[in-house]
């Protein structure tokens, strides 16, 4: 596991960044249970976490931006956040992508800088305005399913590396109940963003 390798978050940041999407992703995919939060700890005020590394500041208004996650849970850990901005301004929005949507939904969120920590919150008691062409229909997650999955539900996100951050989900205002790693997936050589 890359935290177990060095206790250092700057070297982890190296590491990460020296290498490929696919070589990030595979590392992040072996991560273990209890790994996620030692990571998540290790990296608490190591870097600012910022808007622009989930959408650069190149995105247009409603173009997605990918991130590949892989969460702390025993079961359906694999799925995907994409991002956007809602405007030309500072406000994000996205939704999670994964095997269980069907069920859940999108999950839709905010994203805004954290009032007192250099951390992103995303919140899935407030969801945006817009969404982007071809996207599941706006829809708040108080109902069915996707209450029991995103209803009450903050989470956390802190920088790891130029592409990778981890997150902790917190259930109303309670300790962590899982953690997360995103990887940003790069965009083709001549695409913004």
């Amino acid at each position: 596991m890359l935290c177990c390798r060095s206790p250092d978050p700057v070297h982890i940041a190296q590491e990460l960044d020296r290498r490929s999407h696919a070589e990030r992703v595979l590392l992040l995919q072996g991560l273990q249970r209890d790994q996620f939060p030692q990571l998540y700890a290790l990296v608490d005020r190591f870097a600012p976490m910022t808007l622009d590394a989930l959408v650069p500041a190149s995105a247009t208004p409603l173009q997605p931006v990918r991130h590949v996650g892989r969460n702390s849970l025993p079961l359906f850990s694999s799925f995907e956040k994409r991002f956007y901005r809602l405007d030309a301004k500072a406000a994000v929005g996205g939704a999670n992508f994964q095997s269980t949507s069907f069920a859940t939904g999108p999950g839709y969120f905010t994203a805004t800088p954290s009032a007192d920590r250099s951390e992103i919150v995303i919140d899935y008691n407030q969801i945006p305005e817009l969404a982007p062409e071809g996207w599941p229909a706006l829809s708040d997650n108080n109902h069915g399913i996707g209450r029991l999955v995103y209803g009450g539900m903050i989470d956390t996100l802190r920088k790891v590396s130029e592409h990778v951050s981890i997150g902790a989900a917190h259930k109303q205002g309670q300790p962590p109940s899982a953690y997360f790693v995103l990887c940003r997936v790069p965009e083709p050589a001549g695409k913004a963003a």
